[in-house]
């Protein structure tokens, strides 16, 4: 057992106890021992695990070798990896694209499609589901993630032990895993709760009942399992002062990034500042000063003489497949009035009303290329993972009502070839929709939302449609919806979900109740609107994006 008390030399090519070298020959590289006392090696690009002694335990030569852990060990060879005993025999005959460690009995494994899963001890999975990741085992608990990014908890059974979803999470320590969600890190206890109602930048596990973690500003400090303060360790990096004042400017932001767009200097990019003062027709002497404010928002960085666009700042060309130059146009030059209405918007008994923005853009020929643009790139950025939540089996009558110009439409034949596709919307919006083409045949319908469709579906998707509307309008429109389907015809609604105890969507829904007069909904509100209008709530799919997918069922 004197390899209990070896540790590996300094040069890292073999093993020694004390100062003494356990082996006279040397590798490229040695790991650490581990029971049953063997160790992996490396040497000429070959891989084996060898004895204290450093004779090699088995004959194979393997193309990476990793330490065994509970009787068994990771490794690579040309055909890919697997597990091996002791003796070096293959404990399966599979070959995976990566495998873990065993721990409690199960090892992570990646397939060779990319999917992960935990094996037994006995080289079988344990389990038929799939995840895009999964990790070690500890106390009984592993996290896996979904294809839609967020992660959970389960046992080692494989099934989901609290039902909870996260954008991040840790494995059970002391009772409590790290999580993160849309408002920040927190401990959440067994039942994937979480154990107080504050929220951080970063978290530490609990040690003794305490963890350090780092505010939002910047501070450090302990805090009890309550989520109470219990010291200090760093005042804060930024005040709230500064932070609320940074708040209080953003339409700086806003009316530098529109006037760089109005102005042209995205398209004129790369360019030293003296061509682009000629190609854009600038003031020489200011130009500096425009360049210093798009390099601190990062659009734009020095490269010698030249300044060339930061990812960020490809997105306001217009050639961009996702530009946002659109965008910076609308929201520096047209929606920014409307706010100016806000505190009329929240007083009570204010003659304050909802303005209508379809209707303003619809007549304005010089801004709905634009504005319509702006919508595309959102869909394609967007919508990309909700074909696949549909799980559509392709052959039906689908209704994309409020559809736009067609993006989504395009996103589900492409998923979907097979599908009968009608594209429903505002008879100046279809009239763009025209202008596309599509591979496959697509009704386009100039129509009403709020008057009846005049068709029959099997499916009818409604992506980021209710949440310009207050309840009555809503309702009124999922009531047509409801006309075009038979009993046990499927309802799909592509919106933000609010949380009922969370902050994030707030200032999105101010925009739409100021543009619109719309909102933004929990899940259960969207519920309480499909019940009136005649569906039931199945399911909640949540996607990569911000959006989610809402499934009901015609009642």
């Amino acid at each position: 057992m004197i390899w209990r008390s070896s540790k590996i030399a300094p040069e890292g090519t073999h093993h020694v106890l004390g100062n003494a070298p356990m082996y006279a020959q040397r590798f490229d590289e040695v790991l650490e021992f581990h029971e049953p006392g063997l160790a992996p090696v490396r040497q000429n690009g070959k891989a084996w695990h060898i004895r204290p002694d450093g004779t090699a335990v088995y004959g194979r030569r393997f193309l990476r070798t990793f330490g065994y852990y509970e009787g068994l060990a990771a490794v690579c060879d040309a055909d890919g990896w697997h597990h091996i005993r002791p003796d070096g025999t293959d404990l399966y005959a599979l070959r995976y694209a990566w495998c873990g460690n065993f721990q409690e009995g199960r090892c992570a494994v990646r397939d060779q499609d990319g999917s992960y899963f935990h094996l037994g001890s006995d080289g079988a999975p344990t389990y038929a589901g799939r995840w895009r990741y999964a990790g070690d085992f500890r106390e009984g608990f592993a996290v896996v993630q979904s294809s839609d990014g967020r992660s959970t908890h389960i046992g080692l059974d494989g099934k989901l032990t609290h039902h909870q979803w996260f954008l991040d999470l840790d494995v059970f320590h002391k009772g409590f895993a790290r999580a993160r969600d849309y408002e920040g890190w927190t401990h959440i206890d067994i039942d994937g709760l979480p154990a107080y109602g504050r929220r951080f930048a970063a978290i530490e596990p609990f040690y003794n009942g305490q963890a350090r973690v780092e505010r939002f500003d910047g501070a450090l400090e302990v805090i009890d399992e309550s989520g109470q303060r219990v010291v200090e360790l760093r005042p804060p990096l930024r005040s709230e002062f500064a932070s609320l004042s940074s708040d209080m400017v953003g339409f700086w932001r806003t009316q530098t990034i529109q006037a760089a767009v109005e102005l042209g200097v995205f398209e004129a990019l790369p360019a030293t500042s003296e061509a682009l003062a000629r190609t854009c027709g600038l003031a020489l002497r200011r130009v500096p000063r425009l360049l210093r404010a798009l390099r601190e928002l990062r659009l734009i960085r020095p490269v010698g003489d030249e300044w060339q666009m930061t990812e960020r700042g490809r997105y306001l060309q217009s050639a961009h497949p996702l530009t946002l130059a659109g965008a910076a146009t609308e929201y520096g030059r047209y929606l920014t009035h409307m706010w100016k209405r806000l505190p009329d918007a929240l007083r009570a008994g204010a003659s304050w009303q909802a303005p209508d923005i379809f209707s303003e853009v619809a007549a304005d020929a010089s801004r709905i290329e634009r504005h319509h643009r702006m919508l595309m790139s959102y869909a394609r950025h967007d919508y990309v993972a909700v074909p696949a939540a549909l799980s559509l089996q392709g052959d039906e009558r689908v209704v994309d009502a409020g559809g736009g110009i067609g993006v989504l439409v395009a996103m589900l034949l492409e998923c979907y070839p097979t599908l009968h596709v009608t594209l429903l919307d505002r008879p100046e919006v279809i009239e763009r929709a025209r202008r596309r083409q599509f591979n496959q045949h697509i009704e386009l319908r100039a129509g009403d939302l709020f008057r009846r469709w005049g068709l029959e579906a099997d499916v009818v998707v409604m992506a980021r449609v209710l949440h310009d509307w207050d309840d009555r309008k809503a309702i009124e429109i999922l009531r047509q919806a409801r006309a075009v389907l038979q009993p046990g015809g499927r309802l799909f609604i592509v919106e933000m979900i609010l949380t009922d105890a969370g902050k994030a969507g707030g200032l999105c829904d101010l925009h739409l109740l100021m543009a619109n007069g719309g909102r933004e909904r929990t899940a259960h509100e969207f519920a309480l609107l499909m019940s009136e209008a005649g569906f039931s709530l199945k399911r909640v799919h949540h996607t990569p994006a911000v959006t989610s997918v809402i499934e009901g069922v015609a009642q």
